[in-house]
């Protein structure tokens, strides 16, 4: 196991188990019939262990060019998932890990603007499932936040 968690290691360089692609194809399937997302890619050819989710540029300012949640998750509960918007004038990441650390717990969040690291150590659901929707729902409060200012 290595530190690097910055979501531009491999997989094994993140969890040290193996991709479980299987739950990434469930999530593929999950989140195809959302129309929060233009685009789904289940193994793109720039993150073949990721399913990658482009999202809809209505729920965005013109500021925002493009916004995407990349997603790995592993055979051993671990997971990353993380956020990425393409600013005019820059970026914002933003990702929820659960995976060992040498600086963080298991389960942890690397906040926006930048996903600094170290992250803050943040409990996440035991499911999956819950995750997966507690991601999504910090997702589109952001989305929303863009339209109260």
């Amino acid at each position: 196991m290595t530190d690097r968690d910055d979501g531009t290691g491999t997989p094994e360089d993140i969890s040290g188990a193996p991709v479980d692609f299987d739950r990434l194809e469930v999530i593929t399937e999950r989140l195809s019939t959302d129309d929060r997302f233009d685009q789904i890619d289940e193994q793109p050819s720039f993150a073949p262990d990721r399913v990658v989710c482009v999202y809809d540029s209505s729920f965005y300012p013109r500021s925002v060019r493009t916004a995407r949640l990349e997603i790995v998750w592993f055979e051993n509960g671990d997971c990353s998932l993380h956020y990425h918007e393409t600013h005019d004038g820059g970026t914002f990441d933003h990702r929820w890990d659960r995976h060992p650390s040498d600086h963080n717990a298991r389960d942890h969040v690397h906040p926006g603007p930048d996903a600094p690291t170290p992250g803050t150590d943040s409990p996440h659901p035991p499911d999956w499932r819950d995750i997966l929707s507690m991601v999504l729902a910090e997702i589109e409060d952001r989305q929303r936040s863009f339209w109260l200012e």
